[in-house]
């Protein structure tokens, strides 16, 4: 077992896998040797017994039905000569077919003997109709033929063929009973095997176990260095602790991403720019623990509005907030601003010293185009801002947006439409 605590904990686990394989390779090995085993007594049961049968029956089936019909209708006249040749010889035929293909079945010496003396009886029977056509083509009047010797013949057939019956049927039993003792011979012994493998494989998987046991301590420094990492990425979390939302740091990442693929695509790009009306008249009234319910107020109110795999919410400092919308139309963007003042407003947060409203309420800035290799990076936010700045002139607890996204900064944007 030093050769176990050699071995590094990766090493281990693939060691206990390998086992593991090893001994299922081992079991289907052996559960295939011995499936063919039993599939070869299942052929010799079936075929060796019941195929038989079903041709000596068949044989039984001519004798007693097709040739003695025929026999009896060429008596009666109701065929003519040509039918009842024609008949005879395809039942003879067929009766050869099925003798034939009995004879080539796996035969024991003891019934080799037998099986000839039947054969040669076959041959007599057959002659017997055959010369029953000999005698009609030259010119015998088939009304004269014995019905009592032409019974005769198909009892004494049909007794010999029956004792071939009866003795397939008898190796079926003894066969039967030779599988089922060989079945359960196998089933012992494949029993015995798996334990055995299965107790292998356990020891082995326990000897593993407790070796992996032992480097715990090595697992718990391993842990303290994963605890110091997760410390190390909250640090550079992308979620705001306070809201909920995305951070500043991830603005920057999602911004530029969707920019490139808006402008890959030709799409519809938004970016909104959200600020609370007087928040810091709020805070100065109501304190900052207020403050903090007033923000995750609004941050709500953004998650609640804004639920598509496309639209990303922001907390860009203090009371500001930002919203990045994919392929949204530019009336579609307005509609969305205004739910948002809509929906801020209608949660009834009191804001005594406001001067816009008794409630809390927050003003939007929207920018919205179709985006192009032209657009500039930082165009979009600008006019974003540009338009919340104009929301505040025109008496916040409202949204203000614009399609104009040029390089240039004009004095007077002409296509705004202010609510």
């Amino acid at each position: 077992m030093q050769f176990i605590e050699a071995l590094k904990l990766r090493s281990k686990l693939l060691f206990i896998f390998i086992i593991i394989t090893i001994g299922l390779v081992i079991i289907g090995f052996i559960g295939a040797i011995n499936l063919n085993s039993m599939k070869k007594n299942l052929d010799s049961l079936y075929f060796g017994s019941l195929i038989p049968v079903i041709e000596l029956n068949a044989m039984l089936q001519i004798y007693n039905g097709d040739l003695s019909s025929v026999i009896h209708k060429a008596k009666n006249s109701e065929i003519s000569n040509n039918e009842v040749k024609l008949q005879i010889n395809t039942a003879i035929a067929a009766i050869n077919n099925e003798w034939k293909r009995y004879e080539s079945h796996f035969k024991r010496d003891d019934e080799l003997q037998y099986i000839e003396y039947t054969s040669q009886e076959i041959k007599t029977t057959n002659n017997y109709f055959i010369k029953i056509i000999s005698s009609m083509e030259s010119g015998n009047d088939m009304r004269y033929v014995s019905i009592t010797n032409l019974e005769n013949k198909i009892t004494h057939i049909h007794k010999i063929i029956n004792k071939l019956i009866s003795y397939e049927v008898t190796i079926a039993k003894y066969e039967r009973k030779n599988f089922l003792k060989v079945y359960d011979s196998i089933m012992k012994e494949v029993g015995l095997i798996l334990l055995m493998i299965i107790f292998g494989v356990l020891v082995i998987s326990y000897q593993v176990f407790k070796s992996i046991q032992r480097d715990q301590t090595a697992l718990e420094i391993t842990t303290k260095k994963l605890k110091r990492a997760n410390k190390k990425l909250e640090n550079v979390s992308y979620t705001d602790s306070l809201t909920g939302l995305y951070n500043r740091r991830y603005f920057n990442l999602i911004y530029d991403r969707e920019l490139k693929r808006a402008r890959r695509t030709h799409s519809y790009i938004t970016f909104m720019m959200l600020d609370i009306d007087y928040f810091k008249q709020y805070n100065d009234t109501y304190g900052h623990i207020e403050g903090d319910f007033a923000l995750k107020s609004v941050a709500k109110v953004l998650n609640d509005t804004l639920k598509r795999p496309g639209d990303f919410i922001f907390r860009l400092g203090g009371e500001e907030f930002g919203v990045l919308l994919a392929e949204t139309s530019e009336s579609n963007s307005a509609t969305i601003a205004r739910n948002i003042c809509d929906a801020v407003r209608g949660r009834e947060i009191k804001h005594e010293n406001s001067k816009v409203n008794k409630f809390l309420t927050i003003s939007v800035g929207v920018a919205c185009c179709i985006a192009d290799e032209a657009l500039d990076e930082e165009v979009l936010i600008t006019r974003a801002d540009e338009m919340l700045y104009k929301s505040k002139d025109g008496g916040r607890d409202t949204y203000s947006i614009t399609t104009n996204v040029s390089h240039a900064r004009p004095q007077k944007i002409k296509d705004e439409d202010t609510a």
